[in-house]
C-alpha cells in the first residue's frame, strides 16, 4: 500500500511543464530523433502510459517542445526603436537556437501552435507596424528577418569549426587535400584573410542582419541608409 501510494504521489507530481522540459533535455542531448515517448518516459523516471496523461502523442509534444524553445526568445516592444527591438530580438533567437539546435527546421512547421508562439509573431508583427511598415513591407520583412536568422543558425550548426582558434586547423587539413596551384582564389582567402584576421564566422551574423535592417529602413525612407 505504501508503495502504491508513492507511485501516486510520484504521478501526480508529474506535470506538463514537467513533460516538455524532460522533451526538450532528450531532444537536446540526442537530436529530435532521440525523442520518442519511450525515451521521454525513461528520462522522467516515470511509465509511457503516464506521459500521455499530460501528451497524447509525438505531435503534441513536438508543438509543445516548439512552443518551449518560443518561449525563451526575447520578445521585441512595440515602443521601442524597431531597429534595436528587432536586433535584439533576431540575436536572442540566434542565442536560442545554438542551444537547441533540433528545434531550426521545426519552429515554423506547427499547424497547432502554443500561446509563446503566438505572442512571439504577434509582438514581432505589432513592433513592425508600429515602425510604419504596411502591411505587405511588414510580411516582407518578418519573412526576410527569419529567413535570414534560421538560415543563418543552421550553417552555423554545420560548420566544421566553431570560434576563430579552430578556423585554420580546419583549413590547413582541407588545403592539405588538394595539390598547389589549385583553386588560387580559395587559397588566398584562407592566407590573405581568414588565417590572418582571427576570423569568426560568428561575427557575420550582425554583418548581414545589419545590411537587412539598413534596406527595410531604406524602404521606409527611401534616401536614408544609414
Amino acid at each position: 500500500m505504501e508503495k502504491s501510494a508513492g507511485s501516486s504521489q510520484g504521478r501526480r507530481r508529474l506535470t506538463r511543464e514537467r513533460v516538455l522540459t524532460a522533451a526538450v533535455g532528450v531532444a537536446d542531448a540526442g537530436g529530435i530523433g532521440a525523442l520518442t515517448i519511450r525515451s521521454l518516459a525513461q528520462e522522467l523516471g516515470a511509465k509511457p502510459m503516464s506521459v500521455y496523461y499530460h501528451v497524447a502523442n509525438k505531435d503534441a509534444i513536438l508543438d509543445g517542445i516548439v512552443d518551449v524553445v518560443f518561449s525563451e526568445i526575447e520578445l521585441p516592444s512595440p515602443g521601442g526603436d524597431w531597429r534595436s527591438e528587432l536586433r535584439r530580438r533576431a540575436a536572442s533567437a540566434r542565442q536560442v537556437l545554438r542551444r537547441h539546435r533540433w528545434a531550426i527546421g521545426l519552429m515554423e512547421s506547427r499547424t497547432t501552435p502554443g500561446p509563446a508562439t503566438l505572442r512571439h509573431h504577434d509582438a514581432v508583427i505589432a513592433t513592425l507596424r508600429a515602425a510604419g511598415f504596411s502591411l505587405e513591407m511588414t510580411a516582407h520583412a518578418y519573412a526576410l528577418i527569419d529567413s535570414y536568422t534560421y538560415g543563418f543558425a543552421l550553417q552555423e550548426a554545420g560548420l566544421p569549426f566553431e570560434g576563430p582558434d579552430t578556423v585554420a586547423p580546419v583549413a590547413d587539413s582541407i588545403m592539405e587535400q588538394f595539390a598547389a596551384g589549385d583553386y588560387p582564389h580559395l587559397v588566398e582567402m584562407a592566407t590573405g584573410y581568414y588565417f590572418k584576421t582571427s576570423y569568426d564566422f560568428a561575427d557575420e551574423f550582425d554583418f548581414g542582419l545589419n545590411l537587412i535592417l539598413n534596406g527595410l529602413s531604406n524602404s521606409l525612407h527611401p534616401g536614408n541608409d544609414s
